[in-house]
């Protein structure tokens, strides 16, 4: 364990502590190898243990540090624990990125209120659990940066995708006041990513949405790495540096 008194971190990426939830797939998999390559110390966070345990491996094989933690962003006290474990380990948590999201995806009529309440749970107060666990300890550290990831959804609404668009609004929202309140010594940043090639199509339980957006990722999405790549330059800044919305999107994507 690293002392609580190491001189913190104030730019670039490596010896950041970063801790990543929804490091099981996609965009946080890959945002986890990534900082990991270069020079992160990752604290990783998601619900499948077994793929945090082989993603921890895949970055302790190739030279990094990491430890993961099962966690559900819908508990506050699984997000205190994965702060706790980054003081513990490595005696500093440098940046949250905060990436466990849901989209269980379909029309208003089909009146799925129990997915609703499920994306409404994970999308949104899974963010204010992260704020809640990390934003004290940033405040007693005197830095600290916040990267959460949002959607173009948040920006644009479509048929089938109030519900989700609407819990991406709250975080674009939600993350805007946090930077507001920030102060010159904590960073906030909002990423938005468009269509990629993840499994996020899998959640909805709408056959004809399931297969539209499949469709759509299939035709024009983009690697998570793309992703990876913007959270990486934006925590990447020197520390007077907020990168405050970063949306990435395909090229392709209207």
């Amino acid at each position: 364990m690293s002392s609580s008194t190491e001189a913190p971190v104030t730019s670039g990426i490596t010896g950041k502590v970063v801790a990543v939830t929804g490091a099981s797939s996609g965009i946080g998999e890959a945002t986890a190898l990534l900082l990991a390559e270069r020079g992160a110390r990752l604290v990783l966070g998601a619900r499948r243990t077994e793929r945090l345990a082989e993603l921890t491996a895949r970055i302790e094989n190739a030279g990094g540090e990491a430890v993961h933690l099962r966690t559900d962003v819908t508990r506050i006290e699984d997000l205190h624990a994965l702060v706790a474990l980054a003081r513990e380990r490595f005696g500093r948590l440098d940046v949250l990125v905060g990436n466990a999201g849901v989209g269980t995806i379909s029309p208003l009529d089909d009146l799925r209120t129990d997915e609703w309440d499920h994306m409404v749970d994970v999308n949104i107060k899974g963010v204010l659990h992260g704020i809640g666990a990390a934003l004290p300890v940033f405040r007693a550290q005197g830095g600290g940066h916040f990267v959460t990831t949002a959607s173009t959804a948040a920006y644009r609404v479509v048929p089938a995708m109030a519900v989700y668009a609407g819990t991406k609004v709250a975080v674009r929202a939600i993350c805007e006041g946090l930077r507001q309140e920030a102060g010159p010594t904590l960073r906030v940043t909002t990423v938005s990513p468009g269509l990629i090639s993840t499994d996020f199509a899998e959640a909805s339980s709408n056959d004809r949405v399931r297969g539209d957006i499949t469709r759509m990722r299939d035709e024009v999405g983009i690697e998570p790495a793309a992703v990876a790549r913007a959270v990486a330059y934006a925590i990447g800044q020197p520390a007077d540096v907020d990168v405050n919305e970063i949306v990435v999107r395909p090229t392709a994507q209207t």
